[in-house]
């Protein structure tokens, strides 16, 4: 889907301009879509995520601006904010005051995904969130987890072994956003390589244990994937090349 004409896109724009082409951009059909995938916000255009992409490119990274996009408290513009701020120049500060914001799991999944997880800081909120009471201040830290088991790749096994018993931890949380988060942790933790595979397994089966709902959710979603032929394959592939 093109981004529509009407406004102009050409970079720098003040986050006024950004606003307005936002606002020209709002779909309904995309909105009613929101609300069916869980995403329930009060100021909100309906834009498609690709959308967002495409126009972030277009502004490139700009931290004061993602700064001012925040700060206008419109659905579209915090997601484009993440996709434009800088991770160099998150602080804990910073990730805490956006945090207090989080209302939807598309917000939190954008900001983790964005500048959160690239930035010094993602290992500690990570572990640190995973204790918070707020759905989806939880769900952000299991999100970072999730980001580093894929992107981290200097990160040596011990790191990923020590976030194990935080996943173990809060997987009897049934509320939908924390337990789909915890498992999607787990999950790219077990994908990783063979020996947190194995470990991972075994921490779903611990999981499974706890004989809750969310817990035989998380568990069995986690070890159809992880013991899969698809995923024991690559794994098995990938170890022999290094």
């Amino acid at each position: 889907m093109p981004l529509k004409k009407k406004a102009s896109i050409d970079a720098p724009m003040t986050s006024g301009e950004i606003l307005r082409v936002l606002q020209s951009l709002a779909d309904p059909q995309a909105r009613a879509a929101m609300v069916r995938f869980g995403v329930i916000v009060e100021d909100a255009y309906g834009i498609r995520t690709p959308v967002l992409r495409r126009l972030a490119k277009r502004v490139g990274t700009n931290h004061k601006l993602a700064l001012e996009l925040w700060k206008s408290g419109n659905h579209e513009a915090r997601i484009l904010a993440a996709m434009i701020a800088d991770p160099a120049k998150v602080t804990p500060a910073l990730m805490e005051r956006w945090a207090r914001d989080f209302n939807a799991w598309d917000i939190v999944d954008n900001t983790c995904w964005h500048p959160f997880g690239p930035s010094a800081f993602a290992w500690p909120k990570a572990v640190e969130w995973t204790r918070r009471k707020p759905e989806y201040v939880k769900r952000a830290g299991f999100a970072l987890m999730a980001f580093l088991a894929i992107h981290d790749k200097a990160a040596l096994d011990a790191r990923f072994e020590r976030l194990l018993p935080h996943i173990g931890r809060e997987a009897n949380d049934g509320r939908n956003f924390v337990k789909k988060a915890v498992n999607w942790a787990l999950r790219n933790i077990g994908k990783r390589n063979l020996h947190l595979n194995r470990l991972a397994i075994r921490a779903a089966r611990r999981i499974r244990a706890q004989d809750t709902p969310a817990a035989r959710w998380i568990a069995a979603d986690a070890l159809r994937e992880l013991t899969s032929a698809a995923v024991q394959n690559r794994l098995r592939a990938r170890s022999r090349k290094t």
